[in-house]
């Protein structure tokens, strides 16, 4: 069934949806006003956004300090919700509180099914896959918290065929030197089980000689085998590439002539991966170094020029092999499709913290350029900046030039593998005002 399009080219279907939402979240403001009244919604207005304030404040103190006062905000950002419930309960409005809840439950869900991307648009196409009678795949025993070992990933290997070669012993293995001395032995598949960085260099060099590269989902987060739809927690599904196997074409992103395969980060977060203890604690590193970064960037002063745009100053600055969703500001979400032909960048500049509270829930446009180019070239202040790319810590000279190879590289994967899901749709309020009333919001403002 075809679906009836408005004037300006967006599903009848997805408008409703949109206004739906707009109606729950009316609904959910007149239930108060028809029970309590005035005075009452007052009151009740007052002590929700009052404990939503406490709320926020006391997670901002968290982020931001260290030691006692960091544990004694986190207290307080979960004893606030809890004091204004029982506040509800007292005055006997809770049931108030559930319905206009309800409705607001119901508003993100029209909104989500507005702003849901049809399924065409998110499937990739497949290409019958060679025979090959030579692969070669390189493993590291140690990414992923051991899962080569773990999932007995080189014997499997090796009984498809596979010549393996493990990333172990003493000093630092040239993976760039391991993969060429395969392809000048006659190996006519590459592939790696590992992290994003070490797929990076590989498929590098596989798109070079125009040859399949398979990726075998055995590092700690692996983004690129989760965008191609592989399965992430099973590394052995990945292998089933090599008897029964399609090819995807998909685009490689290349920074300073270094291929990279998820994205390129400049600034802030960059400056987060290049911390020495990032590898080892993600998270208690990103926690640890963010009230230094939230108090102010003392980096070097970045300029990117996506295209025939320039951002200067932006605080940090994102670049992707294919764009993110709408939402992701950070890089750590899905790519729907990798053969775009187009990098995804982000630029942000947020000065305050209301600002910044609303770029990230995506309230306003203000000190956010999003944009899809096919050259995005970061310069600074500094003769070398760092660099994130693909989780791993850089230093490279300033200017910093990316650039996209459309569906350069040839990648195997299994015929039967979970495929990508639908992304769920954040909620994208500039968006959804677009659809729900056709025209659009205030354009980006350039920092």
């Amino acid at each position: 069934m075809t679906e009836i399009a408005s004037p300006a080219g967006v599903p009848e279907s997805r408008r409703w949806w949109a206004r739906g939402a707009y109606a729950a979240v009316f609904c959910a403001a007149a239930v108060p006003l028809v029970v309590a009244g005035l005075a009452g919604t007052i009151a009740l207005l007052l002590t929700g956004v009052g404990g939503v304030l406490v709320t926020v404040a006391a997670m901002y103190w968290f982020l931001i300090s260290r030691g006692f006062l960091r544990w004694c905000a986190l207290a307080l950002a979960v004893l606030a919700p809890v004091i204004v419930l029982a506040l509800f309960v007292q005055a006997s409005l809770l049931w108030v509180v559930v319905v206009a809840v309800a409705l607001i439950v119901l508003a993100v869900a029209c909104a989500r099914a507005a702003l849901r991307q049809r399924r065409a648009d998110m499937v990739m196409a497949e290409h019958p896959a060679p025979t090959w009678r030579h692969p070669f795949v390189i493993m590291n025993p140690h990414s992923g918290g051991g899962k080569v070992v773990k999932f007995d990933l080189k014997r499997k290997a090796e009984e498809l065929g596979a010549e393996v070669a493990l990333l172990e012993g003493p000093g630092h293995v040239d993976v760039d030197a391991l993969a060429r001395q395969a392809v000048e032995r006659g190996a006519d598949l590459l592939g790696v089980a590992g992290g994003d960085g070490t797929q990076a260099l590989v498929a590098g060099i596989a798109a070079e000689h125009n040859l399949p590269f398979l990726v075998i989902s055995a590092g700690t987060r692996n983004h690129f085998a989760l965008d191609l739809g592989l399965d992430r927690e099973d590394p052995t599904g990945c292998l089933d590439a090599l008897r029964d196997g399609v090819e995807l074409h998909v685009d490689l992103g290349k920074i300073n002539g270094r291929t990279f395969v998820n994205n390129s980060s400049f600034g802030v977060y960059a400056e987060v991966v290049q911390s020495p203890e990032y590898r080892e604690d993600k998270a208690g590193t990103v926690l640890q170094m963010l009230p230094d970064l939230i108090k102010g960037h003392k980096g070097a002063r970045l300029r990117a020029r996506m295209d025939s745009s320039t951002v200067d100053g932006p605080q940090a600055v994102l670049v992707s092999n294919g764009p993110y969703g709408s939402n992701d500001l950070a890089g750590l979400g899905r790519r729907t499709r990798l053969d775009r032909g187009v990098l995804g960048a982000v630029a942000l500049s947020a000065s305050s913290t209301r600002e910044a509270v609303g770029l990230l829930r995506r309230a306003t446009n203000h000190g956010l350029i999003q944009r899809t180019a096919a050259e995005v070239v970061v310069g600074a202040d500094a003769p070398e900046i760092p660099v994130g790319v693909d989780g791993e810590a850089l230093l490279m000279s300033t200017p910093v030039r990316c650039t996209i190879e459309p569906r350069a590289l040839r990648v195997v994967v299994p015929r039967h593998r979970p495929g990508v899901p639908p992304a769920q749709p954040a909620l994208d309020l500039v968006r959804l005002r677009e659809l729900a009333w056709g025209h659009r919001g205030a354009p980006p403002r350039h920092n």
